[in-house]
């Protein structure tokens, strides 16, 4: 409860409970971007009641304020294009921020196979040079473990690898598995 409200909660009336939970989404929203599920969390952490909470989302959605498609936007932008995450871990983070599934579905179709291999790619360039003087094989599956950890699987991650190799004019080496970028 804010320090104005010094009555209890239960003696609130709805219009001071509109009010606490307006202003407690705002001061986040003024932190950074929210999901509409985060705010929802936040409120009712806070006690606001289930009507109170999704009038106050509702009206915050309505001007703009709230708006999931944006924001899982704006969070692939940041984390596959800034961070190299593959689609799947973006993916995967937006629907613990709870961002529906469509929404995530419909943002994430923008990252093509062809950027997920260069993304990949880059990172792979930047930790083979990072590994210049380690042991081939060692410096590969350091490679490996790092792209993974990105959330790339096997195919994408070898065919990253090869390419890094060849863009540095290395020998690419030997793939365990073959698969749709050989």
């Amino acid at each position: 409860m804010s320090r104005r409200h010094k009555d209890s909660p239960e003696e609130l009336t709805d219009d001071q409970w509109y009010e606490e939970a307006r202003e407690i989404c705002l001061k986040r929203l003024d932190r950074r971007a929210n999901t509409r599920s985060e705010l929802a969390a936040a409120l009712d952490s806070k006690g606001v009641p289930e009507q109170v909470r999704e009038a106050v989302l509702d009206r915050l959605t309505e001007v703009g304020l709230v708006d999931d498609a944006d924001f899982a936007n704006r969070w692939i932008a940041s984390r596959h294009g800034v961070r190299g995450l593959s689609r799947r871990a973006v993916a995967v983070e937006l629907s613990r921020k709870g961002v529906d599934s469509q929404i995530i579905e419909d943002a994430t179709s923008q990252i093509t196979e062809a950027d997920e291999l260069d993304a990949a790619t880059e990172l792979a360039v930047n930790k083979l040079r990072a590994g210049r003087g380690v042991e081939e094989a060692r410096l590969t599956r350091r490679v490996l473990g790092a792209l993974a950890r990105k959330g790339y699987g096997p195919q994408v991650s070898w065919a990253a690898i090869r390419a890094a190799r060849e863009e540095l004019g290395e020998e690419p080496p030997e793939a365990p598995i073959t698969g749709p970028f050989d």
